[in-house]
């Protein structure tokens, strides 16, 4: 079905777009067509182009930069600015949201855009006009905040409907939003995804780019495949074709039998275990954030640890390795059976704990620095020669671990930034590949990150507990928990609400113990 079939021109068509970079081709002849009123999803591996077409398309990257061709709504279109895209109708959401949070809600809908009237010869912002206007902008997108409100005060959640009450003030016709799911919880993400199919009827056109395949199928119309820069096909829900399985044939070139590689190991010896772990938040004393928190790892095993957002997940994670969160009340952590104190990160590694962070931009990357330099950091004491680092080893070093961790880069020095997000996060994990952990924990490893960078993410994981490493797998995904651990803890308000093995847990179980209420049948596993 054509364009013609809908009556009208495409609200968007981008016709043989091509981008190079110096010695890369980022898009190579790309074709995309929205139709209005339209939710047209476009997947990719990292690195697939997806960023840079839609950088194209909202004039990041302007017209004479590129090859091709840009219409909207049956008109040409050259974009020399973002101001140009936006004042087509086009706003993009990217996934580091664009606001101040120490502006008010208002402030910030109308950031750039600001409602003025004429004061004393001068423009003056109109508050009244702001607030009124901002006030029915976030009605329409469900959010029911007073437009007053300092930003800073609200959640990521509700950050994004005030990042698409902003671009609706703009006249939106096509709202492009880049992994908007990714740091949402479930409740969240639904209502993101609800607020999607309202624009749709509408008559607003959405682009959804997104890793995360299940919401993917459950509201685009369409979707569109890029692979290596190239445009693979576009998958019609209407006549059947759009299924997870199909996609992820599209973006990697082959069918993944299997998500996840091969059963879970044997499990050895109790190696660390964590007795009434109880921590409070770093500045507001007597709130408690893990409260008396419970847990064992065996040499060889990925265990699991499952729960909502809030739960306090991430908080212990830091907290055991050497205190890097909040005010430490008590509890203890024992090593093969010996007491462990660590009160600093480094007493930790040296302890052989291994922390990948969740947040890989702010707290597991020295973005300006290079691949070769990320690599190593955590092991530069075994390149040094008399407090200097041997630069040939840790070349040589490095270039190990690219080729052992599928790091694709144009070479070791390229700065780390300008990777996709999936090779950051192996470059993250190489690093504590590199100093051969007994403990690696895993906070949310594969979080924007496509289906083939997760399956070799995955490998490297299971190769590390075959050699014999504790891993301790945190994951706001359960088929993810499912798929990869041998035993699966629950968090629910900083309290290790049980534990179930693989062979007895699904995500029913799972997640009647991260709401906190006690399983069927008794105490889980690891309450006994």
């Amino acid at each position: 079905m054509t364009s013609a079939d809908h009556g009208g021109p495409p609200a968007l068509r981008m016709s043989g777009i091509r981008k190079t970079f110096p010695g890369v081709v980022a898009l190579d002849g790309v074709d995309l067509e929205v139709r209005p009123s339209e939710i047209h999803a476009i997947t990719g591996e990292n690195g697939a182009g997806k960023s840079t077409l839609m950088k194209v398309l909202s004039g990041v990257h302007p017209h004479g930069t590129y090859e091709g061709r840009i219409e909207v709504e049956g008109s040409e279109r050259r974009f020399s600015s973002t101001s140009d895209s936006e004042r087509a109708g086009i706003a993009i959401i990217h996934q580091e949201l664009a606001l101040v949070p120490q502006l008010s809600v208002a402030e910030n809908v109308f950031l750039g855009n600001e409602r003025a009237r004429r004061r004393f010869g001068l423009g003056v912002v109109d508050q009244e006009v702001s607030i009124a206007r901002s006030r029915d902008l976030l009605e329409r997108v469900g959010l029911d905040t007073d437009p007053s409100t300092p930003l800073g005060e609200l959640s990521v959640g509700r950050r994004q409907l005030v990042e698409i009450a902003k671009a609706i003030a703009k006249r939106v016709r096509v709202l492009i939003l880049d992994e908007p799911t990714s740091a949402l919880n479930e409740a969240e993400s639904d209502a993101l995804l609800r607020l999607l199919l309202e624009f749709k009827e509408q008559g607003i056109a959405s682009i959804l780019i997104s890793h995360k395949l299940d919401e993917v199928t459950r509201v685009a119309d369409r979707i569109t495949v890029l692979r290596d820069g190239r445009s693979i096909e576009t998958l019609d829900g209407a006549r059947g074709e759009v299924t997870e399985e199909r996609i992820i044939r599209g973006m990697v070139g082959r069918d993944l039998e299997h998500r996840y590689p091969g059963p879970p190991g044997g499990a050895g010896a109790v190696r660390f275990e964590v007795r009434d772990w109880t921590v409070d938040h770093p500045v507001q004393r007597g709130r408690r954030i893990v409260d008396g928190a419970g847990l064992e790892v065996r040499a060889g095993e990925i265990a699991g640890l499952a729960g909502l957002m809030g739960a306090g997940r991430t908080e212990l994670a830091m907290s055991l390795f050497g205190r890097s969160y909040g005010r430490y009340v008590r509890g203890a952590l024992y090593k093969d059976g010996a007491p462990l104190t660590l009160r600093h990160p480094a007493e930790a590694v040296a302890a052989g704990i291994a922390y990948v962070p969740e947040d890989r931009k702010e707290l597991g990357l020295v973005l300006d620095d290079a691949v070769r330099s990320n690599l190593t950091l955590a092991g530069l004491d075994r390149l040094a020669r008399g407090g200097v680092v041997d630069a040939a080893a840790e070349h040589a070093v490095a270039e190990d671990l690219r080729t052992r961790m599928g790091v694709r880069c144009r070479d070791t020095g390229q700065a780390v930034v300008e990777l996709s997000g999936g090779n950051q996060q192996k470059v993250v994990l190489g690093r504590w590949v590199y100093t051969r952990p007994d403990l690696l924990v895993l906070d949310e490893p594969t979080r924007g990150v496509d289906v083939g960078a997760k399956y070799e993410i995955y490998e490297a994981v299971r190769a590390m507990a075959a050699e014999g490493a504790c891993v301790l797998l945190i994951s706001s995904e359960l088929p993810e928990l499912l798929g990869m651990c041998d035993r699966v803890y629950a968090m629910c308000e900083g309290r290790i609400t049980g534990c179930l093995p693989a062979d007895e847990a699904d995500q029913e179980a799972l997640m009647t113990l991260m709401t906190g209420a006690p399983p069927a049948g008794g105490a889980a596993e690891g309450e006994r």
